[in-house]
């Protein structure tokens, strides 16, 4: 048997979008908040191009102990992912910390069970980007950005990196990379996000909307 997962809720999060603006998913999974604080930020830049809104979204915890169970609804912040989450957005960035260079397991506990949109080709064509935080410097950020690259691919999404037209790339002496926007958190988490860190996190989420943006006036 698996971890133990509730299913998510069946409530949206955001009632005050437009209907008729681009919807871009920012899921992620965050335990002690810097990843949080960075799908904040890509929000921030989704919703700097007109026409789209952010919706954040996250996954439950999973446990090892078959008998754990988690609240219906996340006591605070983004509420639990739904798979009409992923049909409904026309974008997505992906989100996690790093476990050992790869996603942590709840991430991947969901993307386990998306085998219905891989073959009803849910995200075949829409844009994707991906974004992480790790506890050291050098604690696995590309490898995690490429772990979570993997699942995207099969769906059929279009990842987008940063490019070093964004001249924070070049310049950061933390997170930062062409994969996706990465945040060095420090051991305690406790660590602020660099005023690069947050360009670059701003930067991605800009260019994720405005992709979806162009690919819909095409």
């Amino acid at each position: 048997m698996g971890p133990a997962i509730l299913p998510p809720p069946k409530a949206p999060y955001n009632t005050m979008m437009m209907p008729s603006n681009l919807v871009i998913l920012i899921l992620f999974y965050s335990r002690h908040g810097a990843t949080r604080r960075m799908a904040e930020l890509i929000a921030q830049g989704v919703e700097s191009v007109p026409g789209c809104d952010a919706r954040l979204r996250t996954v439950p915890a999973v446990s090892s102990a078959i008998e754990a169970t988690a609240p219906e609804v996340p006591v605070h912040g983004a509420p639990y992912v739904e798979y009409a989450d992923l049909q409904d957005c026309a974008g997505l960035a992906l989100g996690s910390p790093t476990r050992f260079g790869n996603m942590a397991a709840a991430m991947k506990y969901f993307w386990d069970g998306t085998a219905a949109q891989w073959l009803s080709g849910a995200l075949v064509g829409k844009p994707a980007c991906v974004f992480t935080s790790t506890a050291s410097l050098h604690g696995g950020q590309e490898a995690t950005l490429l772990s979570m690259m993997i699942p995207l691919f099969h769906h059929g999404l279009m990842v987008l990196g940063l490019p070093y037209t964004e001249a924070a790339l070049m310049l950061t002496a933390s997170g930062g990379t062409p994969y996706g926007a990465s945040h060095w958190a420090g051991i305690d988490g406790d660590k602020a996000l660099t005023d690069d860190e947050k360009r670059l996190a701003v930067a991605l989420g800009r260019r994720l909307a405005d992709t979806a943006s162009k690919m819909r006036s095409a």
